[in-house]
């Protein structure tokens, strides 16, 4: 499982993948700084696996800062859940090497509960969400403070062929349901692209569907664990747990569906199978990419389309999965003003946007959506910032990863989802909570 929206590494930029941690574990190695002189503060920033644009920003934050710091930069695991256990074993520890984090927003709470974070300064938490986009900074948020820093945001899209929803019969213009894109994939005997495999991906589409109704996972999260009250069993969950089951039950997402995370997904999308696929931007860029490499027809691309995330009822709005990353300073850093001074820059727009050309992360900040190289590469660039507008987090709980679990063990294999499933999911997790029971 790679990081939760982000974009699988591509083969054309493997090389240079390969390269940018080489340089990452070479600088941590060293304990040097790339740019810095003799006497320079040297910021450590770790860093979730991309293209080597993180390492870029790093050094160009180091130049900018005229000596002031210099920043080097260590590899995290790939997945989320590896990155997790990393950084709470170290920040447990009291390691004094963590000065700048990139965070997976909804383990954010577990860390700043036991005071793992450092403050974020006031001036710097107004300046880096003032023009950012919701679904940033809710999920920057805990106890009403913002806690982390948004540096790139993610959201999914509804990503279709023209060609096949022309077929259905669907006015893409419109707002789509769950429902309207079930009965198009029948009609046209095509595949439709969701994330079945047992993984966080699952958690990422589950929420989605309860927030399209209104309906949050855990009602009162600042409340002790043991007193949470959940949403899982409702209405809500009826509905989403018939959505889920139904798409398993009738194969409409292929014969792969157990082991289809988002880019498994995409190549099943790319192919003569598929319609409808809802997934994150980094699909658009990828297919352009297999197109050069002439794996897949030029054909294929000009009849991508690109809509809002579908909506449970017609007369609801739609609540997209939010992805990203925050960055976050560790309580026990030796220079937390000087890595606050780091992020203010690593956060600027023109990083941001050069983040966004160079691999694919979108923006958190709405300004960067404007500049001319995001708006020549990504067409789809207002549907992405109107998606991060309306975008929700998941839960946001210092249990977060018993709750997302929870949910990846119930929730799959899609054919065996039932009405119970949302009942059973919700008094295993409040068992797990109060250690009755263990995942």
């Amino acid at each position: 499982m790679h990081q939760p929206g982000s974009p699988p590494r591509r083969p054309r930029r493997a090389l240079a993948t390969v390269a940018a941690a080489a340089l990452a574990a070479t600088i941590a190695l060293s304990g040097c700084s790339a740019t810095g002189g003799p006497g320079t503060p040297t910021l450590t920033w770790y860093i979730n696996p991309d293209d080597g644009g993180q390492a870029e920003i790093a050094q160009r934050c180091s130049a900018a800062s005229g000596g002031a710091y210099a920043i080097q930069t260590a590899l995290l695991p790939r997945d989320a859940t590896s990155q997790r256990e990393q950084l709470a074993r170290r920040l447990a520890a009291g390691d004094t090497s963590l000065d700048i984090m990139s965070l997976d927003p909804p383990f954010m709470p577990e860390l700043a509960e036991p005071g793992f974070l450092a403050p974020v300064p006031d001036k710097v938490a107004a300046d880096s969400t003032a023009d950012a986009v919701e679904g940033a900074v809710q999920a920057a948020t805990w106890r009403g403070r913002i806690t982390a820093v948004p540096f790139w945001a993610n959201t999914q899209l509804l990503w279709y062929k023209k060609s096949v929803a022309q077929e259905a019969g669907l006015d893409m213009s419109q707002p789509v349901t769950w429902d309207q894109l079930m009965a198009a994939t029948e009609k046209t005997g095509k595949q439709l692209g969701v994330q079945g495999i047992r993984s966080e991906s699952m958690t990422v589409w589950v929420n989605a569907l309860y927030e399209s109704q209104g309906q949050h996972i855990i009602l009162n999260p600042d409340a002790p664990s043991a007193d949470y009250q959940l949403g899982l069993d409702t209405p809500a969950g009826e509905e989403a747990a018939r959505i889920v089951s139904t798409i398993g039950q009738k194969g409409l997402g292929g014969p792969g569906i157990s082991t289809q995370n988002e880019n498994i997904t995409m190549v099943n999308w790319q192919s003569a199978q598929g319609s409808f696929m809802v997934n994150w931007p980094f699909v658009y860029a990828a297919t352009q990419s297999a197109v050069q490499q002439g794996t897949v027809q030029q054909s294929v691309l000009d009849d991508m389309g690109w809509a809002l995330y579908p909506r449970v009822k017609a007369d609801e709005p739609t609540a997209p999965p939010y992805g990203g990353i925050v960055l976050g300073v560790g309580a026990k850093s030796k220079h937390p003003d000087l890595a606050y001074q780091a992020i203010s820059c690593i956060v600027s727009p023109e990083n941001q946007a050069y983040y966004f050309v160079s691999n694919g992360n979108p923006p958190a900040d709405k300004k960067a959506y404007d500049d001319p190289a995001v708006r020549a590469k990504y067409p789809m660039a207002d549907t992405i910032r109107e998606s991060l507008d309306l975008a929700k987090s998941r839960p946001q709980t210092p249990f977060y990863n018993e709750i997302s679990t929870s949910i990846q063990q119930r929730w799959t294999p899609l054919n065996a989802v039932t009405p119970q499933t949302p009942k059973e999911t919700q008094d295993f997790v409040l068992a797990v909570l109060k250690g009755e029971r263990l995942l």
